[in-house]
């Protein structure tokens, strides 16, 4: 119970309430890990029964870091980015850290005013979602020689470091899979590109691998289709509609496979006798529809981990970890929504 006659608590009562020193109480909030955990706890508490709050602006004046980064991604509405930023989020408190979360809703103009604001909030480190980002954006992190990471998307070549799969070779595999099995008549379901380099780089290599496999998707048999259950399976709905089905259908996302998953079953298709339908990410509950997903797991919550392990090395440690990149490779998970097509 906090004690209301002390509304203004300090760090000497917080050391006096858990019979610690000034010292202790600091290193409790800047370096937890290096107490024990009884010594912790002793704190915890008496931090509540005082009601001490710190003013992090007041530290980071004297060059005390705000214990604070900033986590930048696409959306809040997927699964896929709720685990990844969970994962970051649980890896940087083991290490004092807490994370300031926003997204920007692929609208790369509105990611540089988001992190204009983070950096007033004085964040010690800055991850953003993707490799491609305005150059206002990097140039505002140069300027400011914030540690960045950029979570998702892998490159060798990236402008600061990387930490997520390829998402080419994670469309190589569903596709070479797609092939595998002898289809040829294929149809594409891929979300918008603007602002998503994700997407992109998915889309062509999906369209390239068929290319070399002598296969052109018809125009009718490539749908363009948000990030939404209830948008993919209506477009999906309209393309079994039509009197010459494909045999195969490449989503860009689990989102949009599950959707076309739905409009199978309202059209009276039976997957994957009649078409198979493979989707990107291995989401949760791609395991649990019916049928079962075939995918590529993008593997979210090692990404998460590394990400957030990558980023405290960076700020507690700059001169030793200035490229943190790499690479959670894809994984082709291969389940009951694809087989050989019939004969």
């Amino acid at each position: 119970m906090i004690d209301k006659n002390n509304k203004k608590a300090d760090i000497f009562a917080v050391a006096r309430s858990a019979a610690v020193s000034p010292s202790t109480v600091s290193r409790y909030f800047n370096h937890p890990e290096l107490l024990k955990s009884t010594t912790r706890k002793r704190i915890d508490n008496a931090v509540r029964r005082t009601g001490y709050i710190r003013n992090r602006a007041a530290q980071t004046i004297h060059g005390i870091r705000s214990g604070t980064v900033g986590v930048l991604v696409p959306t809040l509405d997927h699964a896929i980015f709720a685990e990844v930023v969970q994962a970051l989020s649980d890896t940087v408190a083991a290490q004092g850290f807490t994370i300031l979360l926003s997204s920007h809703g692929y609208d790369l103009q509105r990611e540089y005013v988001i992190l204009r604001k983070f950096l007033e909030h004085r964040v010690d480190g800055v991850v953003l979602t993707g490799l491609e980002h305005d150059e206002a954006v990097f140039q505002l992190l140069d300027s400011q020689g914030i540690p960045c990471t950029l979570m998702w998307n892998y490159s060798n070549k990236s402008r600061f470091p990387s930490i997520g799969a390829d998402n080419q070779m994670a469309a190589k595999l569903i596709t070479d899979h797609v092939l595998s099995l002898g289809h040829r008549r294929v149809a594409c379901m891929l979300p918008p590109t603007d602002g998503n380099d994700r997407a992109l780089a998915r889309r062509d290599m999906i369209l390239a691998t068929l290319r070399a496999a002598g296969i052109t998707v018809p125009a009718h048999w490539s749908l363009q289709t948000v990030y939404s259950i209830s948008e993919s399976k209506k477009d999906a709905i309209a393309l079994f509609s039509q009197p010459d089905l494909p045999t195969a259908l490449i989503c860009g996302n689990d989102i949009l496979a599950t959707g076309a998953l739905y409009a199978a079953k309202a059209a009276g298709l039976n997957v994957p006798q009649d078409i198979s339908i493979v989707g990107i990410g291995d989401f949760k509950g791609s395991s649990d529809i019916e049928p079962t997903l075939t995918t590529v797991r993008m593997p979210a919550r090692r990404i998460g981990q590394e990400t957030g392990m990558a980023l405290v090395r960076a700020i507690v440690e700059p001169a030793e970890h200035s490229n943190d990149s790499l690479h959670c490779a894809p994984e082709l998970i291969i389940r009951q929504s694809s087989m050989r097509p019939r004969l």
